[in-house]
């Protein structure tokens, strides 16, 4: 099963997300359930430096496909609109990851927490 954190600050805005094993739906390589959460993982990932703006260096991050382990983290001190726009992105995430849980709960877990 893949599990994933949502976490949020006070005002609701997601600051950090956290996705880990594997969702063991087919055989590795072949999940699509996996390729699916990597593909809107990482591709917020890279959003969020390309699109938002905010620079590689200040977000934190670390990978390990072997085990399936995604862990992304914001700056806290983000102006409005930068914060804004990366909240956009990231709720963008959950809408999708959101939906393939909802078509296969079996395989994906989300919680959601105030950090």
């Amino acid at each position: 099963m893949t599990n994933i954190k949502i976490f949020t600050d006070q005002d609701g805005s997601i600051v950090q997300y956290e996705i880990s094993g594997h969702a063991d739906f087919d055989e590795y390589g072949k999940d699509i359930l996996c390729a699916a959460i990597s593909v809107l993982s990482q591709t917020t990932l890279i959003a969020l430096n390309k699109v938002c703006g905010i620079k590689e260096k200040d977000i934190a991050f670390s990978v390990d496909d072997e085990s399936g382990y995604l862990k992304v983290s914001i700056p806290k001190n983000l102006e409005k609109n930068i914060k804004d726009k990366a909240n956009v992105v990231l709720e963008t995430m959950i809408v999708g990851i959101e939906d393939l849980a909802y078509q296969y709960p079996k395989y994906i877990s989300i919680k959601k927490e105030e950090v």
